[in-house]
Parts: structure tokens; C-alpha cells; sequence
């Protein structure tokens, strides 16, 4: 029998984007394979609204996308003189202040900065082409698990512009700062078997495998305890920032109150 989450239809169903909940696990999809899933401003709204849309419920979100390609980066209209209709094109943001510059490119990292929200892990099904926003809005997830045809790619220093949708840091976390580099100056490709090799990804399986991988992964996240997961996901990712006492010291006071709270004394 159907969820009730999967009777009432998609939680949001818009401008290339789809958002279905099942319980304890959501599924934001791309839904654009003609155009590869290529990325707009009018995208990016709706991923940053699929984020607000979570129910409380959610632990796992998956993000995938439709067709051969993942999401082979930006909508190229948005690169000519026109733009795309309704947002502003290249040129109008150009000639634009510097406070609404930076206000309008703040607006589109919002659609990439929720997947690491402290309560879910989100995991990227990546295949085919992620290239340029592509490959930062696979970034922009805890986890990667790949198909072996992927292909990640960094364009836009060879356009002349550089990454800005969030992926930058993810990215040197991921793989160090003189691999980010090469990877973004000279926009090569980047394949599955170096993606694992590196730490880009967690896992490469063949293409008919992708989301029966994607699935195992979410069932193996959710046999934790919920808030077990949120210390353990915050001490993580917060690891880099501290030195190794400072650490030291985040493990005890998680513990602490984990242990508090496994005990009944939680506040």
C-alpha cells in the first residue's frame, strides 16, 4: 500500500523541479532530461523552496535527475544579452550595484546551501554529465553516489567567470586545493573511477544499479537513531574549522548529551 505522502501526489511539482516525500526519506528530482537539466534562476527558486517544503519527518533526502545527464549546468540563455525572461541577464547584473550584485548571487546559493542542513543527510545520484552548476549542485550534498558514466566538469573559469554557487568549498574539503584547482582552471573531466579514487564520491556502481545503490544507502542512514546522526553529522562537519582540543572538546559535550538523553535526564 501507498504512503500517505505518496497518495496525496508531489509536494512541489515546478520549473524543472519535483519534490516527492515518502516518510522518513524525500527525493528532490530534476525533471528537465531534454535540456539535460539544464539550471535557471526560475530552478533554483524551486530547489530552495523544495527545501523549506521538508516536513519534519524527513532524515534522507536523495537528489537526482531525469535522463542520460544529472544536470549538464546552466541554461546557456542565461549566458546571452537577453537572458532568460523574467530574471536579469549577465549584462543587466553586471551594470547593477555591487549591494544588488551580491544580493541577487546570495539568492541563488540558497538553492545549494540547505542539503547540508544538520537534521538530514542528503545524498546526490549522479550520472552522465554534472557540469558546472551541475557538479556544485551534486557538491552541495553530504554524499555522492555515481554511475560509472559520470562525468563531473568545472566550466566556468574558461568562460571567464568562476564558481560561485557554493561548490568552491566542498569541493577543496573533498579532494585539497591544488586538485580543486586544476579541476575548476582547466575544466577537464572528471571520471567515477578518480571520483572514489579521491574522495569526490562515495561510491561508483554501473548505471542500472544507481538507484537500488542510492536506496540501500538511505535504508543503511536510517538505521541510526535520528539525533545520534545530528551530533555525529555536526561534529564532522565542523571538524575542519577547530583545532584537534577544540575537537576533542565538541566530542565530550555531544556525548554528554547523548548520554544525558539516552538516560532520561535530557533538558
Amino acid at each position: 500500500m501507498a504512503s500517505p505522502a505518496q497518495d496525496l501526489g508531489p509536494v512541489l511539482d515546478k520549473d524543472g523541479v519535483r519534490l516527492t516525500v515518502d516518510d522518513a526519506i524525500a527525493t528532490v528530482t530534476l525533471t528537465n532530461p531534454a535540456k539535460r537539466n539544464a539550471q535557471s534562476p526560475a530552478l533554483w527558486r524551486a530547489l530552495t523552496e523544495a527545501g523549506r517544503l521538508l516536513p519534519g519527518s524527513v532524515r534522507v533526502v536523495v537528489l537526482r535527475g531525469e535522463g542520460k545527464s544529472f544536470s549538464a549546468g546552466l541554461d546557456r540563455q542565461m549566458l546571452t544579452p537577453e537572458g532568460i525572461e523574467g530574471d536579469p541577464s549577465f549584462v543587466e547584473m553586471a551594470r547593477g550595484s555591487e549591494a544588488d550584485l551580491d544580493a541577487t548571487i546570495a539568492a541563488y546559493q540558497e538553492a545549494f546551501t540547505w542539503w547540508r542542513r544538520s537534521d538530514i543527510v542528503s545524498v546526490a545520484a549522479v550520472q552522465g554529465h554534472a557540469i558546472g552548476a551541475g557538479f556544485q549542485l551534486a557538491l552541495a550534498c553530504d554524499l555522492r553516489v555515481v554511475a560509472d558514466d559520470v562525468q563531473f566538469a568545472m566550466r566556468e573559469t574558461g568562460l571567464g567567470l568562476v564558481p560561485d554557487l557554493a561548490g568552491t568549498h566542498p569541493l577543496v574539503g573533498l579532494v585539497g586545493y591544488a586538485r580543486a584547482l586544476e579541476i575548476c582552471v582547466t575544466g577537464r573531466f572528471v571520471t567515477a573511477e578518480e571520483a572514489v579514487h579521491t574522495g569526490l564520491a562515495n561510491i561508483a556502481v554501473p548505471g542500472g544499479e544507481l538507484d537500488a545503490a542510492v536506496r540501500d544507502l538511505a535504508a543503511a542512514l536510517l538505521a541510526a537513531p535520528r539525533d545520534a546522526v545530528i551530533e555525529t553529522k555536526a561534529l564532522l562537519s565542523g571538524a575542519a574549522g577547530r583545532t584537534y582540543e577544540e575537537q576533542r572538546a565538541a566530542e565530550r559535550a555531544a556525548q554528554g548529551r547523548r548520554l544525558r538523553d539516552l538516560a532520561g535526564l535530557g533538558e
